[in-house]
């Protein structure tokens, strides 16, 4: 005769052994499959973006134009720069922000790069003055944003804002004249 005893420690090992199991499949068969971005090309709904090839004025335009943005045709400024080799805090927050594009200026710390910076004419639901840079390495854009620096200033990514407008109000009011 065989006979195997079983504590009560052993039933709750199992227990959480199979609850992972069912939560791991659980995540990922639920969670949508994670692509890591590169600085060549970025994915958004089903369209792909160019960084690389930038050598003209007019390369830099279209650049731009790829997300949306009609600026001037000459740059307001031109700026030879080295990227810092110790990010500061406000470095550090500006390279989160090119995270979210893809980019990473950390991988040129303490090269010389230029920043081009164009008036944006089409900016929507904006009347400040909004400019967009972008940061340019060995023909290849490594960084940039699109800013104003206005009082209520922002600053975001290359990505077009989507402004949301609310329904139209289809339900009738109820009539007061009765």
């Amino acid at each position: 005769m065989f006979v195997y005893n079983v504590k009560a420690s052993t039933l709750k090992f199992i227990a959480v052994i199979c609850a992972a199991l069912i939560s791991l499949t659980l995540i990922v068969l639920l969670v949508p499959e994670y692509t890591p971005r590169t600085t060549a090309a970025i994915a958004r709904v089903n369209k792909e973006y160019t960084f690389d090839r930038i050598k003209t004025n007019e390369d830099r335009i279209k650049f731009l134009g790829q997300f949306g943005w009609k600026v001037d045709p000459e740059p307001m400024e031109e700026v030879t720069m080295k990227i810092p080799a110790e990010f500061d805090r406000v470095m550090s927050s500006y390279n989160e922000l090119q995270k979210k594009e893809g980019l990473d200026l950390s991988k040129y710390r303490g090269r010389e790069v230029t920043r081009y910076s164009y008036n944006v004419t089409n900016y929507p639901e904006y009347s400040g003055k909004v400019t967009a840079s972008v940061i340019i390495y060995k023909h290849r854009v490594i960084g940039g944003d699109v800013s104003s620096s206005d009082v209520e200033g922002f600053i975001g990514t290359f990505e077009y804002p989507v402004i949301e407008k609310a329904p139209p109000v289809t339900e009738k009011l109820p009539d007061e004249s009765k």
